[in-house]
């Protein structure tokens, strides 16, 4: 049985145009690399799993390049590329900061950055989770970074950037990466899906894009466990069995519910959302969520702010006509107010239970 190898690395980019989501740092990259005009030292900040190491290793692998194309890209046949790509390059060297923190450990970098390399143009560091550095090695690293041979270039990433001391921050060209639109981890999604042969619901794959929050890392762990929890067939049902979702068409009802004053229904859709094995806080919180998207809906110049797929868009803005936004106001406010208070109930199925009566009696007593 071949060794499996994990979507993240898998489709891992390996040039600038095949970043996903963050083309105002690649841009600047390849301009940079274009005018000659590479600094000493970069520091790549931003969330897990958005691509600061990826980018690193690409500005790294170009660089080096001795025949790069017309649009600053590594050419991928030179002897530089090749050995890059077999992870064989004696200019290229990563450092985790997490597992070498110490200043003995900078000492032995800052001693290896004197000797020029052999083969290439560049000697080529990154240092992964910078901000794991003690102090005493960031001040051992300090007089290198401002200074270091031309030969030598430092690439720093961090999650926490204002853990970096600023004599560090002052030294480096600084670039902020951001979270990745779900727009664009849907789009990656279904190009990975369609080479793998994996058969998929548009909804299954907003729904991953919405759980991983911005890291494109993150949505392709949770791609892999769902393949193979669905044996190759991404369905809404099984995504959401399988990563602990409540379905949104729950709470479509619950809204109808409140919107008639149906209080009785309310709260037996409560129960069966209990007995499916969810907590009280996982529901009212995906309720003020679904409040949220309800707002967004009604007017058609926040419709951008729906992470959703374009079925469910047309879903929300049906629903959200219906209530209005003098009701979904008070909906909103009453059930922020009581996902803000629901750790100091002490009856915490009667808390929530008390809140569903009382969005669901403003039907007939506003």
């Amino acid at each position: 049985m071949d060794n499996f190898v994990v979507s993240a690395r898998k489709y891992r980019p390996m040039t600038f145009d095949s970043v996903v989501g963050q083309q105002h740092i690649t841009t600047t990259l390849k301009n940079a690399i274009r005018t000659n005009q590479i600094a000493q030292a970069f520091l790549f900040c931003g969330p897990r799993g958005v691509g600061k190491t990826t980018c690193a290793r690409i500005l790294a692998k170009t660089i080096n390049c001795t025949n790069p194309t017309d649009d600053m890209e590594a050419c991928g046949q030179c002897d530089s590329c090749r050995s890059f790509a077999s992870s064989a390059s004696m200019n290229i060297f990563e450092l985790d900061a997490a597992s070498n923190n110490s200043v003995d450990d900078i000492r032995e970098l800052v001693q290896q950055v004197q000797v020029p390399p052999q083969t290439g143009k560049y000697k080529v560091y990154i240092i992964d989770d910078v901000h794991m550095l003690s102090s005493q090695a960031f001040n051992a690293f300090l007089k290198t970074l401002e200074e270091p041979p031309a030969y030598a270039k430092f690439i720093l990433a961090t999650t926490e950037k204002h853990k970096i001391i600023p004599t560090i921050l002052s030294r480096c060209q600084i670039f902020d990466f951001k979270r990745i639109q779900s727009e664009d981890i849907v789009n990656h999604l279904r190009n990975i899906a369609d080479k793998e042969g994996v058969t998929y619901e548009e909804e299954a794959l907003h729904i991953i894009a919405h759980k991983a929050d911005g890291g494109l890392r993150d949505a392709l762990s949770t791609f892999d466990q769902l393949v193979s929890f669905t044996r190759g067939n991404l369905t809404r049902q099984l995504c959401n069995e399988n990563l602990n979702i409540l379905d949104s068409e729950y709470y479509f009802r619950l809204v109808d519910y409140f919107r008639t004053g149906n209080i009785s229904q309310a709260l037996l859709l409560h129960q069966e959302v209990i007995q499916k094995g969810f907590d009280g806080q996982h529901f009212i919180t995906g309720l003020s969520e679904h409040l949220r998207n309800l707002m967004v809906s009604l007017d058609p110049a926040t419709h951008q702010l729906l992470e959703v797929s374009e079925s469910q868009r047309g879903r929300y803005g049906e629903q959200a006509i219906t209530c209005g936004l003098a009701l979904l106001l008070r909906y909103l406010e009453l059930s922020n107010d009581y996902e803000f208070r629901y750790k100091e109930a002490g009856n915490k199925r009667l808390f929530v239970e008390v809140a569903l009566m009382r969005m669901a009696a403003l039907a007939t007593n506003p």
